[in-house]
């Protein structure tokens, strides 16, 4: 199975080749792979490769939006939304154009190379700008789903990928949950995002628990949630800053007595070296930490 990352220098060399409104925008990352494909030299005025310039990179493609073009803009996540973020809140949000943001990296695929190169904070920074859809895919499939789908129409979207992968893709034709499994009457419901499923699949296979699958958490599916929600427990599980969708769940149910276990990664700095899997672990991510957290939270209610 070819990776995220691969699927989406197909799926953009196809778009480039089919469609003269799509343009490619990088900043050195990439450039090799999209040369092998031809489309560097098919369409030179649409494939730019700005250099290590990450705000030009991101004002550029404001640019080309507002002269018509469809921009795909592409780099590692810090590089992408950190680094350029003036650039994306005032050249494309507040100038009212659109573009479509798709990183690698996630949160900690580059562990090894230090702290520059880890984002577990890039989904909140883009979810407090209105009005973007932010993509967390799990599988390839939804990558090329989420891809085509954001080319064709003009919203600003953030695409997330990363080499975590499940083994399943999960296709709803659009934003909203899938549920993955019902539990019984008193079950918590679980909510996961993008490539955690498959871990928390695992953590939590002989649980009483409700299981929602989202691989798009904005906008965030609040009708879903209040229709399956049978327990006043939500666990939010997601790869990036700990938190992060809180609001979202507490405003979904603001009618609706509930609790909420939010995990991702906490907000304390490790200034440790390690690989992604060991990174996930020590923030509690792996299918231990995972399964301690949710039973633990369980028990509290049987307590009371």
């Amino acid at each position: 199975m070819p990776t995220m990352r691969e699927r989406f220098i197909a799926v953009t060399s196809d778009l480039l080749d089919s469609d003269p409104n799509i343009a490619l925008i990088l900043a050195d990352i990439g450039v090799g792979q999209f040369k092998e494909t031809g489309v560097v030299d098919r369409h030179p005025g649409r494939v730019v490769n700005m250099g290590i310039r990450e705000q030009l990179l991101i004002s550029f493609a404001a640019g080309m939006a507002k002269e018509g073009f469809r921009p795909i803009v592409h780099s590692y996540a810090p590089f992408l939304t950190e680094r350029p973020w003036e650039q994306i809140k005032l050249d494309f949000a507040h100038q009212g154009v659109s573009g479509i943001l798709v990183s690698i990296g996630a949160t900690f695929d580059e562990a090894d190379w230090g702290r520059t190169h880890q984002a577990p904070e890039d989904v909140p920074l883009i979810a407090t700008l209105p009005d973007w859809r932010i993509h967390v895919p799990g599988h390839p499939d939804e990558v090329e789903a989420q891809l085509r789908a954001a080319a064709s129409d003009d919203s600003n979207v953030y695409i997330r990928m990363s080499t975590a992968t499940n083994e399943q893709a999960h296709l709803t034709g659009g934003p909203g949950f899938s549920t993955i499994r019902t539990g019984s009457g008193d079950a918590p419901t679980v909510i996961v995002v993008g490539p955690m499923l498959d871990v928390v699949t695992r953590a939590t296979a002989d649980l009483d628990v409700t299981v929602l699958y989202v691989n798009t958490i904005r906008p965030f599916d609040s009708e879903t949630l209040r229709s399956v929600l049978q327990a006043p427990e939500v666990v939010l599980v997601e790869p990036y800053l700990e938190g992060t969708s809180t609001a979202e769940v507490s405003l979904a149910l603001q009618a609706t007595p509930h609790r909420v276990l939010s995990l991702g990664t906490s907000r304390r700095e490790n200034r440790h070296y390690g690989t992604g899997a060991e990174h996930f672990a020590a923030h509690g991510l792996d299918e231990a930490g995972v399964r301690a957290s949710i039973t633990e939270f369980v028990a509290q209610r049987v307590a009371v």
